[in-house]
């Protein structure tokens, strides 16, 4: 049943793409309010809405969907006629800078449902315009992608040696209303209702002038379709052949590689600060600057930098502090708790954390943190046994292998099954792999590229161990959905 919800969601999408590429843009309108009032849509609508981390999170209304029947009445109750949204909810959540802190906004879940309907037809079009060398928020893309993109563009020996770091200061909260109003390619009504809803914070109602709340499932696709064209604007302003330019960027995050500090500082600055005026924005003046490739700079947690001619990328040093402040204050928090408990919550942060610069030269890190959370685990044995011997506490807590010693270990027994042992994850045990870029022109809309992308999430499940559960494929993004199987559906959804 779900692939054929899912088949049936693809196919308008393609044809929306296909009417945009060619130009046929009254065609591909009417595509999108034909899918914008697809059962099938809705459906798909309401369970990405449901399946999302803040699924349990209300918004001002306090109401969640948390039933199948409310489910169903949620996706039969989206319609355009009599749609009103409601005012978000504002919170605060605080940034990497100490004392800094981020506006989060929460629709309710009436208004998310309208969103994600609205995003299946937005995000078709989103891609097709989108810049080729752009990551953030596009499916199938990731920051392992941008990272490998600046390996590419700045380990060869005649790469340019100078890099532009751009950032956009506050960019959801800075956007024009009315160029969004303008150019975004999408129900106008609806956006109009979405950017004037306006916030409540602290029982009190404030409107919103301008910008696309963060929090709010279509904002990411409209970013994109805002700052598309930023690559081929910066290609423009520097069009001799012999700057060597290059574009990598990653939501509000980017930089520009160019042989000249000149051409940086003269023609690239100026052409991104009058593009992204045109629209609203600005450059941060504190975080935008122009860096040496030796001297280094750090773009989405790591850093990159040429020693004696030859480009490292390592995870960056305030992120590995950031990170092991972190594992420090998990063990403290948990100085009562079981030993196995501890060893959980440990083994999500150190393996979501290693896995994350698995791709990166992270060996000598990842054995460093290691050797902190050791540290830190020994303090907490020894501060929970005051009254033991440290070869009593090595005993209790450290298991030793044929290969390996000083394991942190607890044994967790069942009421019907024998004992069982888990041990804390080892981040230097992470396989380093080089991370295989996706093509930067493969969209997942464009018929060209179905059979590479096919073979790329084959083998991204193949890795992950998902190939033997589901030993048969069928076309992710073809218009045909042969095999029948909720499981590898639902799977292909998520990724």
């Amino acid at each position: 049943m779900a692939t054929r919800f899912i088949a049936s969601v693809r196919r308008l999408q393609m044809r929306i793409a296909k009417a945009y590429r060619e130009g046929r843009y009254g065609k591909a309108k009417a595509l999108q309010r034909l899918l914008t009032t697809s059962y099938h849509a809705k459906l798909l609508a309401v369970k990405r809405v449901v399946q999302n981390k803040g699924a349990k999170t209300p918004g001002v209304d306090g109401i969640i969907w948390s039933t199948p029947k409310q489910k169903i009445e949620a996706a039969e109750m989206l319609k355009r006629r009599g749609y009103k949204t409601k005012p978000l909810k504002r919170i605060y959540i605080p940034k990497k800078q100490k004392g800094k802190f981020r506006p989060l906004s929460i629709p309710s879940m009436w208004c998310r449902g309208q969103q994600s309907l609205h995003l299946l037809a937005l995000e078709p079009i989103a891609e097709t315009i989108a810049d080729k060398n752009s990551y953030g928020f596009r499916p199938l893309r990731s920051t392992a992608d941008a990272i490998e993109q600046c390996f590419k563009i700045l380990s060869r020996r005649n790469a340019a040696e100078y890099i532009l770091e751009g950032d956009i200061k506050a960019c959801f909260d800075s956007i024009s209303k009315s160029w969004m109003q303008n150019n975004v390619p999408m129900d106008k009504l609806m956006l109009t209702k979405w950017l004037e809803a306006g916030y409540i914070e602290e029982k009190q109602w404030y409107s919103t002038e301008r910008g696309t709340p963060q929090g709010s499932l279509v904002s990411p696709c409209i970013l994109t379709v805002v700052l598309s064209g930023l690559e081929a604007t910066i290609k423009k302003a520097a069009s001799d052949c012999k700057d060597n330019v290059n574009v990598c960027t990653y939501a509000d995050d980017f930089i520009v590689t160019c042989t000249t500090k000149e051409t940086l500082e003269n023609k690239v600055k100026p052409a991104i600060a009058q593009f992204l005026q045109e629209r609203g924005l600005t450059l941060s003046e504190e975080k935008t600057k122009i860096t040496h490739i030796k001297d280094g700079f750090d773009f989405l947690g790591c850093n990159i930098r040429k020693y004696n001619g030859k480009c490292i990328i390592k995870p960056a040093k305030g992120n590995v502090k950031r990170f092991l402040a972190d594992i420090r204050e998990t063990i403290k928090k948990n100085g009562a708790s079981k030993t196995e408990e501890l060893i959980l919550k440990l083994n999500l942060k150190i393996r979501g954390w290693a896995n994350y610069y698995q791709h990166v030269c992270a060996k000598q890190t990842f054995s460093y943190v290691d050797h902190v959370t050791f540290q830190a685990l020994w303090r907490w044995c020894l501060k929970r046994h005051s009254n033991k011997g440290k070869r009593w506490i090595k005993t209790k807590y450290f298991q030793q292998t044929a290969f390996r010693s000083w394991i942190f270990f607890a044994k967790v027994k069942h009421k019907s099954k024998e004992p069982t042992t888990v041990r804390l994850a080892s981040a230097s045990k992470t396989p380093i792999k080089r991370h295989v870029k996706i093509r930067a022109e493969a969209i997942p809309y464009d018929p060209t590229y179905h059979e590479y992308l096919d073979e790329r999430l084959r083998k991204r499940l193949r890795e992950r161990r998902f190939a033997p559960t589901w030993p048969k494929w069928y076309s992710l993004w073809g218009e045909t959905l042969k095999l029948k199987d909720d499981k590898l559906g639902h799977a292909r959804v998520a990724l």
